[in-house]
């Protein structure tokens, strides 16, 4: 399915789909095509832990508006016991493959940037990773990022038990051509686009400009990943 959807002057199309991942579950994606989009040139986004696609919409509509276009997924192997965060990462990939891409940036907020990272790492294509507030989980993105020569960029707020005491630094220290973007009083929620209600009661705090802290890290996130994908 394709809507025709307006972000600032660009008319985007949007389509809907579904691939299947290896274990037989369907991913089912949204497709954000500009009109100026270079052909073969792909950004995938991975949402958070049991969330949805439609928690990145938001960085996936300010990146098209940019002129690139955008893939976002529901990740089908996660169960609350287990985030198949590699699993996820091959998905991401599949997606890729299954769109064309020749040259992708993947990014991803919470557990879906540990997936970025994964797919980072195994992709040929790939021209570098950003992370949204990265977790790490038992030392996969340790071991995705050493070692790799792609550019890595991470976004991240304060410390807290939602982004585990911000333990993705500790993926950076590893990496060979790792930047990250500290955002002084950001919680969780503001590394998502649009949060919701859900995130603002487990991981969100009750304090003033969370609206410009939000729009901040959009703005930052978009410019990371366009700085990856630069027409070349």
């Amino acid at each position: 399915m394709e809507k025709a959807v307006r972000f600032g002057s660009s008319p985007i199309a949007v389509e809907t789909g579904a691939i299947a991942s290896r274990t037989g579950c369907a991913l089912d994606y949204s497709l954000y095509r500009p009109d100026a989009a270079r052909t073969g040139d792909l950004v995938i986004l991975g949402h958070g832990f049991l969330r949805s696609r439609d928690r990145m919409a938001g960085l996936a509509e300010s990146l098209a508006s940019t002129g690139l276009s955008v893939a976002t997924l529901d990740f089908c192997n996660v169960r609350p016991w287990d985030g198949s965060h590699v699993q996820n990462g091959f998905d991401m990939m599949a997606l890729a493959d299954a769109l064309g891409a020749k040259r992708v940036v993947y990014a991803g907020f919470s557990a879906g940037a540990l997936a970025a990272l994964v797919a980072g790492r195994n992709d040929p294509r790939a021209l570098g990773v950003v992370t949204l507030d990265l977790v790490d989980a038992d030392g996969i993105g340790r071991r995705m990022a050493s070692g790799m020569e792609r550019p890595l960029i991470g976004l991240f707020g304060d410390p807290s038990s939602c982004n585990a005491y911000n333990n993705g630094l500790a993926v950076y220290a590893v990496a060979a051509q790792a930047r990250i973007l500290r955002f002084s009083g950001a919680d969780h929620c503001d590394f998502e686009s649009p949060t919701d209600w859900l995130c603002r009661l487990v991981c969100g705090r009750l304090n003033a400009n969370g609206a410009a802290r939000s729009d901040a890290v959009l703005r930052a996130a978009t410019d990371a990943i366009r700085s990856l994908i630069a027409p070349g």
